[in-house]
């Protein structure tokens, strides 16, 4: 920088746009592929929805990601920091019918908006490798991907009951959880339909046993991803239905106590409900209907509660007990769940707790059939541990464990059942009937029924707006209303053909855009294998932990298709998953919908980007959620305004004093060795520090090497400079060594800044000489030799009690230390006339007196 002074107030708009330019013009976040010498890195954070635009609360997650790219910049990787758009579905979609538009032109739209944010927010991302799902050129190989897994045999066509939603359609599991839509919380019930669905549960063990391998991700979403996958060792029995002529299939973990069985209890939704419903008369048919409607009113959480009163209806009719020939009643029950096990539950009141109270409840039968191996049991509640079998015809005196074994191979052998092993995953429902979706590349054909659209015409493209009616939403895909959409040619045989209406889950849209980031250009296949193999595994993944159960788990299950099927070498995506909390305002999650948001371009306008960046970064934790405060945000722009003024005060010292005679004495005064000791101590603080993403902490470390120089420019520093401008130059040989430790200092703090502030750290990096951008010098190194000290402060605590601090040499042992601390005024007030119990010296941290 040529200009002999630097003015003190801090213009962030100038700097920021300055650097901003200066990066996009030497592309500098550009990923390359196959660096010689360059170990690769792949950062990514889940990409955003273009419904709208963004706020506060979303760029949270991108800083953090950001800060993690450009640290490994600087520890010399090969980065690559993609973005990309999840921009079809029906937030998307409807935002667009609210304001009127086409669908397209709102994405592009928002797409545009949000990366301009994003530029405007310093984020260092490749622009070369965008992709947005939405477009030709990405769900083609969505198209082929869905084509692929029904060449593997892990797509089919089923009716079956799905998850309705009166305003957002069908939802998978994942997407109604807790009885609502997470979309707009409406009560979810259940609708039968014709849907394509994914064979997720064929890979259940392999989704099961590859948690063990993620060695890098949170604990409690390897908890979450192994309950929803909900594996359960059981046995199956079937129980004889005649008056419909069916079986009814039951999986239980304790067939040991299946001679306890005194009634049958069916999810509401249960299939075998409506079949019963055709024969029983109109009286009980109406009671049934009204218990099924007033059930699917309660949240999934609310009906198996522990404590909440279950509520059942008799269904009327009698099943067979597989074993004895007894007549069982049936009931549907609130507590019992179509998605979990088979929908029907024996129901063995004796030896299960919420079974007793429903027995209680509606006076029927108790049956004991397991005792205790030990001591005496009641009556007045279940019995539900292991124990000794009774009451059980040949299978008495049986241990439990013993009974479940022979139980099992005695039904099997029977033809009635047998070892069993189920899983609460459920497969994945992968169609949609709305319009702004990745059509299903699949054809009906009378002949050749459903047969996949050939790969050369792919991509299958959906129709322009104009050609939907948006308003037959509500009778199904409008798809099916557009006859140059829906005719065409089979695949297979020519002939005339129906092409499939649905779109697609966006879930399968996204479930891999993480492979295509590594070769976005391809137009001949997926991915190329070879940079996809230098890329994959993703190195860090960041995003929210509400993923944990949908996304996350469909991505780990599409990459182990892949791999099974020879396209990818790997199979689990993501090394190291890291899951950041939200942003609250005024107590509640920062939502447009709650009108508590805080725009970024405000932001920007009034605090600077870096502004922004630092107080996400600093005002907690990165995996908890935090409350946006503006005093918060003002607080850190004081502190960058400080670190203006003072490096602005710095340099136009400086240049005052470079001048001086050469032939000055450069002895080097202990204020220099103090400078170095903090700057080393600083750079290791906060290396260790951000290699755990503990950014907040590592902040503050910074934050305290400002404190520390400030005052050094102060009172050494500036006062020698305007000495220097009168002409007298007395203290110029001690200052000179104190300025050049002094910019060093500054020089280092650019570099530790640069990945949460970036802006003015290159500002303050060109301006001392720096080479090239900050972001990709190296990250500073610390000197051991230059932290160590002759002596060091400890903690005094008396009686558990905090109540001095002593300095003792560094290398003191505890009979030193006990000397020096008794001899100090202060902590001989707090134990004059007090006997000494006990002295503890625990190195370098802290003496512990007790005292009585």
């Amino acid at each position: 920088m040529e200009a002999k002074t630097i003015r003190e107030v801090y213009d962030f708009t100038l700097i920021e746009r300055k650097w901003q330019a200066e990066w996009e013009n030497a592309r500098a976040f550009a990923a390359h592929d196959f660096t010689e010498g360059k170990e690769p890195y792949y950062l990514l954070e889940m990409f955003p929805y273009p419904s709208g635009y963004m706020h506060m609360g979303h760029m949270r997650n991108y800083t953090l990601g950001d800060v993690m790219a450009r640290l490994n910049w600087k520890k010399g990787r090969s980065v690559l920091h993609p973005i990309g758009f999840d921009s079809f579905g029906l937030p998307a979609e409807q935002a667009a019918i609210d304001r009127g538009v086409d669908p397209r032109e709102w994405n592009e739209e928002c797409i545009e908006n949000i990366i301009r944010q994003m530029k405007m927010m310093g984020f260092s991302y490749d622009w070369d490798r965008i992709v947005v799902t939405s477009r030709p050129d990405y769900y083609k190989w969505t198209q082929w991907l869905f084509i692929k897994f029904h060449e593997m045999g892990l797509v089919y066509r089923k009716e079956m009951p799905v998850n309705w939603c009166e305003e957002h359609g069908v939802l998978a599991n994942d997407e109604a959880q807790e009885g609502k839509c997470w979309r707009c919380g409406r009560i979810v019930t259940q609708r039968k339909l014709e849907q394509w669905y994914i064979k997720t549960t064929a890979y259940a063990d392999e989704l099961l046993d590859g948690l063990n391998e993620l060695e890098n991700w949170p604990e409690r979403v390897l908890t979450m991803q192994k309950n929803w996958i909900g594996k359960s060792e059981g046995t199956r029995v079937s129980f004889d239905l005649p008056a419909i002529g069916e079986k009814i299939d039951v999986f239980t973990t304790r067939i040991d106590t299946l001679y306890g069985v005194t009634f049958l209890v069916f999810a509401p939704e249960h299939p075998f409900v409506a079949r019963i419903m055709e024969i029983v008369d109109d009286e009980k048919r109406a009671e049934i209907m009204a218990f099924i409607a007033e059930t699917a009113k309660v949240d999934v959480i609310e009906r198996t509660a522990e404590g909440r009163e279950k509520k059942g209806l008799s269904l009327g009719v009698d099943c067979v007990h597989p074993l004895t020939g007894e007549s069982v009643k049936l009931f549907i029950a609130d507590y019992v769940l179509m998605d979990y096990g088979t929908g029907a539950v024996m129901a063995v009141p004796a030896h299960d707790s919420r079974d007793y109270l429903f027995a209680k409840k509606y006076n029927l039968p108790i049956k004991w059939v397991i005792r205790p191996v030990e001591g005496e049991w009641t009556e007045d509640d279940a019995f539900t541990g292991y124990g000794i079998m009774m009451n059980s015809d040949k299978y008495d005196g049986l241990s439990s464990e013993d009974g479940i074994d022979e139980l099992s191979r005695d039904l099997e052998s029977a033809g009635l059942g047998g070892f069993e092993t189920q899983y609460r995953l459920k497969d994945w429902t992968a169609s949609r009937q709305r319009y702004w979706g990745c059509p299903i590349p699949m054809v009906y054909c009378e002949k050749c029924g459903h047969v996949p659209e050939k790969l050369e015409n792919l991509p299958v493209l959906l129709p322009p707006p104009e050609k939907v009616d948006m308003e037959k939403r509500d009778r199904g895909s409008p798809l099916a209303y557009v006859d140059e959409f829906v005719e065409c040619v089979c695949p297979k045989c020519g002939a005339r053909a129906r092409r499939e209406t649905d779109t697609m889950t966006t879930f399968l849209d996204s479930a891999w855009y993480f492979l295509r980031y590594c070769d976005p250009k391809n137009e001949a296949e997926i991915a190329g294998r070879d940079v996809v193999n230098h890329w994959m595994p993703v190195d860090c993944y960041i995003g929210g932990i509400e993923h944990a159960v949908g996304h996350l788990m469909y991505a780990r299950f599409i990459t182990r298709v892949l791999n099974k099927a020879g396209v990818l070498d790997f199979a689990e995506p993501f090394d190291v998953l890291f899951t950041q909390g939200m942003i609250y305002k005024d107590g509640a999650k920062m939502s447009k919908s709650l009108g508590n948001t805080v725009s970024p371009d405000d932001m920007v306008e009034d605090y600077g980007a870096d502004t922004a960046r630092l107080f996400s970064l600093f005002a907690g934790p990165p995996e908890r959620d935090l409350e946006w405060q503006d005093e918060g945000v003002q607080g850190c722009h004081r502190f960058l305004k400080r670190l203006w003024r003072m490096f602005a005060e710095f340099w136009n010292a400086r240049e005052r004093i470079k001048e001086l005679s050469a032939s000055i004495s450069h002895a080097e005064p202990e204020l220099v060795a103090e400078i170095r000791r903090m700057e080393h101590t600083t750079i290791k603080g906060v290396t260790e520090d951000i290699g755990r993403m503990q950014f907040n902490t590592a902040i503050a470390k910074m934050m305290e090497l400002v404190n520390f120089l400030a005052p050094i420019l102060a009172n050494e520093i500036a006062p020698a400079a305007v000495k220097t401008v009168s002409g007298d130059t007395s203290d110029a040989g001690e200052i000179k060594p104190v300025i050049a430790a002094f910019e060093s200092a500054l020089k280092t703090l650019s570099g530790l800044l640069s990945p949460f502030t970036p802006h003015i750290a290159e500002e303050i990096w060109e301006a001392l000489g720096g080479v090239g951008f900050v972001m990709h010098a190296p990250w500073p190194a610390h000197d051991e030799s230059l932290i160590a000290t002759d002596t060091i402060e400890i903690g005094v605590v008396i009686n558990g009690k905090p109540r001095a601090r002593a300095i003792v040499p560094a290398d003191a042992d505890e009979a030193s230390v006990k000397e020096i601390v008794f001899a100090d005024e202060t902590i001989a007030k707090w134990i004059e006339g007090k006997e000494i119990k006990k002295f503890i010296y625990v190195p370098g941290r802290i003496a512990n007196i007790v005292a009585k």
